[in-house]
């Protein structure tokens, strides 16, 4: 029978998490109600994926072009929307098998990673090791703090400090990728500590594990250091236009992603290592349709994608919906699910405050 939940799970206090062993019955239903729908489908990965970048290429052209500030601040605001959407395949293509899709990841570095100076190296080998079993939550994740038991403070400097991450991609690979060519320590510096899309201000990058996972990063690395040297240079025959409407638009979009980040786990482990279960109950589900707007290609069902990370996004609804269906309420599956975001940013905070009552007590 699946395992129900404790009552205080129901309130807003941190679990110890750790002490949530699997519930082997949710795991195996995931996995067999869901072999019919795990496979990528390219009719609709590439249409969604290339008419993003097309509207969003299309609108920022429109935000720099326009001489109405009502009209350029519209199309910036589409910009923004689709260009968010498209740089979320970054995700899809780190869980993808790589004879999924023929092409695609090559195509989405061409038309997305790399225009957008965030190339899909940036979160292969890098995301997988979040979904280890061994290494979620710890001090070995990339992707994870413990932003619950933090300080008040940290919550608003986590999102603020997103909106940095344009110039500092023009700064990873406009100078310190041709400056490391010369200068070794430069390159190692580059590698390890600036080209990970992580938040664990710890994480040290490792080297490419195979001579085709060293090409196919050099291919990256060589097209987003020319791409930044290209944009850089534009004020020089463009006048400064161009390049600040774009940056606001992409530090717009940085803000989007990390306040998506924000609410996508309920950042409550403190470094101890967590059974699957307790990877999925502090991972967010968002049911409310609306999610789909701040959380698109599938990322609203994040606790549902953390119990099957190789099911492709336009799947995971269908998980959802009948995992729901085979449990009840109060039980393990309907733990993760959660109204919305505003209520998920409340509950963190109120647990930062909870943190500073203590330092003080």
């Amino acid at each position: 029978m699946n395992m129900h939940l404790p009552p205080d799970m129901a309130t807003a206090a941190p679990l110890r998490k750790s002490d949530i062993p699997d519930d082997r019955e949710l795991l195996r239903a995931a996995a067999e109600l869901t072999r019919d729908i795990s496979t990528a489908r390219p009719e609709i990965y590439w249409p969604d994926m290339l008419a993003s970048a097309l509207v969003g290429y299309g609108a920022l052209a429109g935000a720099i072009l326009a001489d109405s500030l009502p009209v350029a601040l519209a199309c910036g605001l589409v910009s923004v929307m689709a260009l968010y959407r498209a740089l979320l395949f970054i995700h899809e293509i780190t869980h993808l098998h790589r004879n999924a899709l023929p092409g695609f990841r090559t195509a989405w570095n061409l038309l997305v990673g790399i225009p957008l100076l965030t190339p899909s190296l940036m979160y292969e080998q890098v995301h997988t090791i979040h979904h280890s079993r061994m290494r979620y939550g710890t001090a070995e994740d990339p992707e994870y703090l413990p932003l619950a038991l933090m300080k008040p403070w940290s919550l608003p400097g986590f999102v603020l400090v997103s909106m940095l991450a344009p110039p500092a991609l023009l700064l990873r690979w406009g100078v310190l990728g041709p400056l490391g060519l010369v200068v070794p320590a430069v390159r190692t510096f580059a590698w390890e500590r600036v080209s990970s899309l992580s938040i664990n201000p710890d994480f040290r990058r490792r080297a490419p594990e195979t001579e085709e996972q060293r090409r196919w990063f050099l291919f990256q690395q060589v097209g987003a250091s020319l791409w930044a040297l290209f944009v850089l240079s534009t004020p020089l025959w463009l006048g400064w236009k161009p390049l600040l409407v774009a940056l606001a638009v992409t530090s717009l979009v940085a803000v989007f992603n990390q306040l998506r980040t924000l609410v996508a786990h309920l950042w409550e482990n403190d470094g101890e290592r967590l059974s699957t279960t307790a990877q999925y109950l502090d991972s967010v589900n968002v049911p409310h349709w609306i999610a789909g707007f701040w959380a698109p290609v599938g990322l609203r069902w994040h606790a549902t994608h953390h119990l099957l990370p190789s099911l492709p996004y336009h799947s995971l609804g269908t998980a959802h919906k009948r995992l729901a269906a085979r449990f009840g309420t109060g039980t393990t599956y309907h733990g993760a699910n959660h109204p919305g975001m505003i209520p998920l940013v409340v509950k963190i905070a109120r647990s930062t405050m909870g943190q500073k009552n203590k330092a003080r007590s």
